[in-house]
């Protein structure tokens, strides 16, 4: 049977509002049925703070911090918690919510989407598999994180490499579209990461990066070799066409639409009414 086709984008490193913008437009053209669904990659200059559709940037987040280490800052049109995008393969997946393959419910359509994530780890020699909370406990906590640090726990199928965190993601569904965007660590500067929240005093913040350790790691901290950029790259192209058993094609995006993703940019994801609004 022939394989549906998807698009594929490799967008490069961009600015924080330009990546929200564009995976924002891909959505919209998705919506329209001028597009079929997509698969992008993308990376971040300057290196990045995202936080969480529904975080409270002066309870959450040190803006202090965030300026002294000269990072970029954007509010994601996705839930979830704070992620410092630096040393990472950032993905995107855009597909109808009527598509055949995705279950109606978010956490289900979750795992699917997160079968070409799980495929990408084993072509790197990982063996990575998903999180199922089991205990009732572990489950409520899920509801009421207590970090603003994404990668602090597991969810509901995140990836996870010998109990520990490898992916984070988000997921929105807006004009019958599905959004999931993610993180793929290769290297973490946890001080940094630390750096960037706030907590109710220093022994909180000590106890909440000692306990980091045990539920997250980066790539090249397991991997028994190094594992570069063009390679993560590589093994997740694979991992998304096997596991969503696609045909990826490359797309190049016209001057018309480049122009439509920077005016969304800009009235969107650099205005601080939208960056601060919570």
């Amino acid at each position: 049977m022939k394989k549906e086709i998807w698009r594929f984008i490799d967008s490069g490193n961009s600015s924080p509002s330009f990546n929200m913008a564009l995976d924002e437009a891909l959505l919209d053209w998705h919506s329209q049925g001028r597009i079929p669904p997509v698969i992008r990659f993308y990376g971040w200059d300057p290196p990045t703070l995202s936080i969480g559709y529904f975080q409270k940037v002066e309870k959450e987040i040190d803006m202090d911090a965030v300026k002294e280490h000269k990072l970029g800052f954007v509010r994601r049109p996705t839930g979830g918690r704070g992620v410092l995008h630096e040393h990472e393969l950032t993905y995107s997946v855009i597909v109808s919510e009527e598509h055949p393959k995705m279950p109606k419910t978010v956490t289900e359509a979750y795992r699917v989407i997160s079968e070409g994530i799980l495929k990408g780890f084993h072509h790197l020699g990982l063996e990575a598999y998903f999180a199922i909370p089991k205990t009732l406990e572990e489950r409520e906590s899920l509801k009421n994180p207590r970090s603003a640090v994404c990668f602090d726990a597991p969810s509901w199928y995140e990836l996870v490499v010998e109990g520990r965190k490898v992916a984070g993601s988000a997921q929105t569904r807006q004009k019958g579209v599905i959004l999931q965007h993610g993180s793929i660590l290769l290297d973490l500067d946890e001080e940094k990461l630390f750096s960037l929240f706030k907590y109710p005093n220093e022994r909180v913040k000590e106890r909440m990066k000692k306990s980091f350790k045990d539920k997250a790691v980066a790539i090249n901290d397991i991997s028994p070799s190094r594992i570069t950029l063009e390679e993560a790259k590589d093994a997740f192209y694979k991992g998304f066409a096997e596991g969503l058993n696609i045909e990826l094609e490359p797309y190049q995006l016209s001057d018309e639409e480049l122009e439509y993703v920077n005016q969304i940019a800009k009235n969107r994801y650099e205005n601080d009414e939208w960056n601060f609004k919570r």
